[in-house]
């Protein structure tokens, strides 16, 4: 019989458009796998958030891959180790996975190939992105750096190839290697249930990719605008999906693109993603470190004194007396997700108005977003924080208060703060300041001139 061929999930789990599946399927029998590896990545490894995302993200793919008369391999540990150890069992002669850029991902490869001999090889293929980083080069012959140009020269490249269909049927090993049962791995939250929110919010895996995707495609032609309305439903909510890889930026790509140039700005931010692994593929410190070597030196507050640490946790859990920040803090506690424009209000409130470091945000966002992703988390807090490669300047500090009344938040507002549900506009934007404060609602922590000048004080510092 002919020798089987593993194909190793991480982020990528689908077998539509999925070039390590339709490689590994073509040559005979195949041991799909997944190993949950918390010690390659370290203190990198998944957030809670993730976790709940990846249990039945692994359920959805049982399933279909059950239907393909297959199944998936679970194992927990470290995942070159594991890999050299099925091999061994299996007498596997490759193992076929998508490329990852992380750091820890590209250590790993590195590392399995290095236990590999000459009976097995690690293949390689594309397919998270619209182009491998490092793809695009500069007239000079260096990687983009600046985001716009990188647009532009993404652009001369598109549209994708189109969608590589799932195998009808995979052909199954002789014999299959041992197999843990995913409840045991305990991803999921129990006492308490803090995801029941999830639920009501999410249905994870291929399907769910799917379905996401023909909603969104009704309404893209909204999305410029909408992108900036958190009242409205008029943002595609696929994210998760792109992280876990359950459906392939190329397929929503060329599902989009054919609406003409309204879904530009969309296209634009599928192209971001792109964009954030090329900036990581550069600097594979950029999640812990500033790019900007003078503001490294921003004098941040110090987080060991007591009222720091309790304006932190009041931003954590949507306390802080602004309303648009706690709602969106409240739904990301909630559903695991925030809207796009209330990210960048809620960041900017931490980093600017509370003057703490932007990677206690983006530590929180690791661990509570459903789509927590290594180089889009990173790239983003340095530029709202004006510290990355391509960023904001840290003197444009948003106005929170303005902000939520300019894109329509009220009724965003009322939904995630109960507290404020019976104010009606203009007032729910800042009940302080019209005289409305419920008392069960907090006071501000700051006030938005105080804490934009204290902001604008310590930039001067490094200026």
């Amino acid at each position: 019989m002919t020798a089987p061929k593993i194909i190793w999930f991480r982020r990528d789990l689908r077998l539509s458009d999925q070039a390590a599946v339709a490689a590994a399927a073509a040559s005979g029998p195949v041991i799909p796998v997944y190993i949950l590896d918390d010690d390659t990545p370290k203190h990198r490894k998944m957030g809670a958030a993730s976790r709940w995302w990846l249990h039945y993200s692994l359920e959805a793919l049982e399933c279909r891959l059950r239907q393909k008369c297959s199944r998936l391999i679970l194992r927990r540990g470290v995942a070159s180790d594991i890999l050299a150890e099925i091999v061994k069992s299996t007498g596997a002669t490759e193992i076929h996975a998508l490329r990852h850029y992380e750091p820890w991902w590209l250590n790993a490869q590195s590392h399995l190939q290095g236990r590999l001999d000459g009976g097995c090889q690690l293949v390689l293929h594309d397919g998270n992105y619209l182009l491998p980083p490092g793809t695009l080069k500069t007239g000079s012959g260096g990687d983009y750096k600046i985001y716009t140009p990188f647009w532009k020269a993404m652009r001369e490249h598109m549209p994708p190839q189109k969608a590589i269909d799932a195998p009808s049927e995979l052909q199954t090993p002789a014999s299959w290697p041992e197999t843990e049962k995913l409840d045991s791995w305990n991803l999921l939250p129990t006492k308490p249930n803090w995801a029941t929110g999830f639920e009501k919010n999410w249905m994870p895996g291929e399907q769910g990719a799917d379905d996401n995707l023909n909603s969104f495609a009704d309404i893209a032609k909204q999305y410029d605008e909408g992108r900036n309305l958190p009242s409205e439903q008029l943002v595609s909510r696929l994210s998760p999906h792109l992280h876990f890889g359950e459906i392939s930026p190329a397929a929503i790509w060329n599902h989009i693109a054919g609406q003409g140039s309204k879904v530009e700005t969309y296209l634009k931010e599928l192209v971001w993603r792109d964009y954030g692994q090329n900036v990581i593929h550069q600097f594979p410190q950029y999640g812990g470190e500033s790019y900007r070597e003078k503001m490294r030196a921003l004098p941040w507050r110090d987080l060991s004194k007591t009222d720091v640490k309790n304006d932190l946790e009041a931003w954590q859990k949507g306390k802080t007396g602004y309303p648009i920040v706690d709602a969106g803090m409240r739904e990301l506690w909630t559903t695991g997700w925030m809207h796009n424009r209330v990210r960048m209000i809620a960041a900017s409130f931490l980093i600017k108005h509370l003057l703490i470091d932007w990677r206690e945000g983006e530590k929180w966002f690791w661990d509570t977003l459903v789509d927590a992703d290594f180089g889009s988390n990173a790239t983003n807090w340095q530029w709202v924080s004006g510290t990355g490669v391509d960023s904001n300047m840290f003197v444009r500090i948003m106005a929170p208060l303005s902000q939520s009344e300019k894109f329509s938040a009220g009724d965003y507002i009322r939904k995630w703060v109960p507290e404020l549900s019976d104010i009606d506009d203009p007032y729910v934007h800042d009940p302080e300041e019209h005289g409305c404060r419920p008392k069960e609602y907090p006071a501000k922590i700051v006030g938005h001139k105080e804490g934009r000048q204290r902001a604008l004080d310590a930039y001067q510092q490094v200026k």
